[in-house]
C-alpha cells in the first residue's frame, strides 16, 4: 500500500463514481422500505369487523376473551405499533423486549429495553415477564408473538441452574468463533428456559400466532430468534459437537459444559420436538424476508438504468470469501459481459460469518466492504455496498459501508493502511475517516444483509 501508485481519475470518472454511490444507497433504501416491519404487518394482517386475519388464518374476536401481545427483536417495536394501529383498544395487554434505543411510542403494549448482542439483566427481566404473561393465558385468549432478528439476545432467560453471566460468556464466544447462526442458536436453545419451543409450551392452552420477520437464510423458523414458538430438532449432543468443532471446551464456563453433558445423559429436559401436542395451538407466519427486500432493490436498480441480477438470498459462509466472490463477478462482467452486461447491478442477501482475530471495531458488512476495496482498486467504475437491514453491523452504530475503486487511493492520502485495519477487524474507523460508513439508525426492520454491486465500463481490465 505504501509504494502503490494510482492513476488519477478524470472529473467525469469521479462524477460517475459519486453518482453510482448515490445509486447504491438509494437501491439499499428501496429494499429497506419494502421489507419494513410496518409494511410487513400491514401486508399480513387485516381486521374485517370482528374477524382478524393473519395471512390465511382468521380469528373471530367475538369469542376471544383477551388479545395479548408479546415478542422480542430489534424490529419488534415497529411491528407492535403496526399491530396497535390495526387492533387498537382490542389489545388487552402486551410486553415486548427490544434493543436499547429501538423503542417507539405505544399505547397498549409495554416496551422493555435490553442488551444486544450480549444479553443483560434487563433482558432477563423482560423475558421472564413475557414468559409469565404467556403462562397466565387461558383457552379463549389469543397471543400474538412478534419476532424479529435479535430476539435470541433479547430473550436470554437461562435454564436452571445457569446464570446471566454464563449466557453472556457463551454469547461472546459464539459471536467471535466463526459459528453459523444455526450453530449458535442450537446452543442458545439448550441454555434457555424460553427458546426452542418452550414459549409455545408455556402458552398452552391459549392460541398463539407468531408473526415473524425473518433474519436467517432460508427463513428457518426454528432459527429465527431461536424459535421460541416452534419445535426444535437439535439436541444436547449436537451442542457438544459444536463446542468441539470450534474448540470451546476450555473457554466456556464449566457450568454450561456440565449442563449440556447432563442433558446428553437425560438428566435435563430436551427442547420440545416435532409432534408435541401443544404445538397444535401455535401457528407461525413469515411476514417479511430478505427476498422481498431484494425484489424491491431490483426494481429500484432497473429504474436507474442498470441491468440487474439477483445472485442469491442464501449467501452464507466466510465473510471474506463471499466478498471476493462478488468482486470476482464484477471483474467477469467487465471482461466478458457475463452474467449480465454493463451497466450492471448484482444483488445478494444473506448473512455471512466473520471470525474475529483482532480487537478492532467493525462488523461483517464493514469488513466485507474493506475486502472488496482491496479487490477492485484497479477496476473501472465499481461500487460495493454491504449493509445490515437492521441498521446495526456488529457492535457499532453503522449498518455497513460502501467501497469503490478510489477507496484505496483515498485511504493512502488519509494515511490509512487498509490491510492492517483488515487484519485487526478494524473496518469501522477506516470507513469513518473516509466518510463511507452507512449510518441509518434503527431501521424498523431486520431481514439480514444486503449486498449491492454496481459496475460500469471505464478503462478495460488489462
Amino acid at each position: 500500500m505504501k509504494n502503490k501508485s494510482f492513476t488519477p481519475r478524470t472529473p467525469v470518472q469521479e462524477s460517475l463514481l459519486a453518482r453510482m454511490k448515490d445509486d447504491a444507497r438509494a437501491i439499499f433504501w428501496a429494499g429497506l422500505d419494502a421489507a419494513g416491519a410496518k409494511a410487513a404487518i400491514d401486508r399480513a394482517c387485516r381486521l374485517e369487523q370482528n374477524c382478524f386475519w393473519i395471512g390465511k388464518h382468521s380469528f373471530d374476536l367475538a369469542v376471544i376473551d383477551r388479545i395479548l401481545v408479546i415478542g422480542a427483536g430489534k424490529a419488534t417495536a415497529v411491528m407492535a405499533k403496526a399491530i396497535e394501529d390495526i387492533l387498537c383498544h382490542r389489545i388487552t395487554h402486551g410486553i415486548i423486549s427490544v434493543k436499547y434505543n429501538h423503542s417507539v411510542p405505544l399505547d397498549h403494549i409495554q416496551i422493555l429495553e435490553a442488551g444486544h448482542p450480549v444479553p443483560d439483566e434487563n433482558g432477563i427481566k423482560a423475558s421472564q415477564a413475557i414468559m409469565n404473561l404467556a403462562a397466565g393465558a387461558t383457552e379463549n385468549d389469543l397471543i400474538l408473538c412478534l419476532l424479529s432478528g435479535g430476539g435470541s439476545a433479547l430473550l436470554p432467560l437461562p435454564a436452571t441452574p445457569l446464570t446471566l453471566q454464563d449466557k453472556q460468556a457463551a454469547t461472546t464466544l459464539l459471536l467471535g468463533c466463526g459459528a453459523t447462526i444455526q450453530e449458535a442458536n442450537a446452543l442458545r436453545k439448550h441454555l434457555s428456559a424460553i427458546k426452542g419451543g418452550r414459549l409455545a409450551k408455556a402458552a398452552v392452552p391459549a392460541t398463539m400466532v407468531c408473526l415473524v420477520l425473518s433474519d436467517v437464510v432460508g427463513d428457518a423458523l426454528d432459527v429465527i430468534a431461536s424459535g421460541p414458538g416452534v419445535p426444535d430438532d437439535t439436541t444436547f449432543t449436537d451442542c457438544l459437537q459444536i463446542i468441539h468443532k470450534y474448540d470451546l471446551e476450555k473457554r466456556l464456563p464449566k457450568t454450561i459444559l456440565n449442563h449440556l453433558k447432563q442433558g446428553v445423559k437425560g438428566h435435563m429436559d430436551e427442547t420440545p420436538k416435532s409432534g408435541a401436542d401443544f404445538f397444535n395451538r401455535t401457528k407461525s407466519v413469515i411476514i417479511g424476508s430478505n427476498r422481498q427486500a431484494l425484489a424491491a432493490c431490483r426494481k429500484a436498480a432497473r429504474r436507474r438504468g442498470y441491468n440487474t441480477l439477483i445472485l442469491s438470498s442464501f449467501i452464507e459462509g466466510d465473510t471474506h470469501t463471499a466478498a471476493r466472490i462478488h468482486t470476482a463477478i464484477a471483474k467477469e462482467i467487465l471482461a466478458t459481459g457475463q452474467p449480465i452486461a454493463c451497466p450492471a447491478c448484482i444483488l445478494s442477501g444473506g448473512e455471512t460469518t466473520l471470525t474475529l482475530k483482532g480487537d478492532g471495531r467493525g462488523g461483517r458488512n464493514q469488513e466485507a466492504a474493506l475486502v472488496a476495496a482491496l479487490q477492485i482498486d484497479e477496476s473501472p467504475e465499481t461500487v460495493m455496498l454491504c449493509a445490515g437491514t437492521d441498521g446495526t453491523d456488529g457492535p457499532t452504530d453503522a449498518a455497513g459501508a460502501i467501497a469503490d475503486t478510489t477507496t484505496l487511493e483515498r485511504a493512502k492520502k488519509a494515511g490509512l493502511d487498509p490491510q492492517s485495519h483488515l487484519d485487526n477487524n478494524n473496518a469501522y474507523p477506516f470507513f469513518k475517516k473516509l466518510g463511507d460508513l452507512m449510518v441509518t439508525g434503527p431501521t424498523g426492520t431486520n431481514v439480514m444483509d444486503l449486498n449491492i454491486l454496481l459496475v460500469r465500463e471505464g478503462n478495460r481490465i488489462k
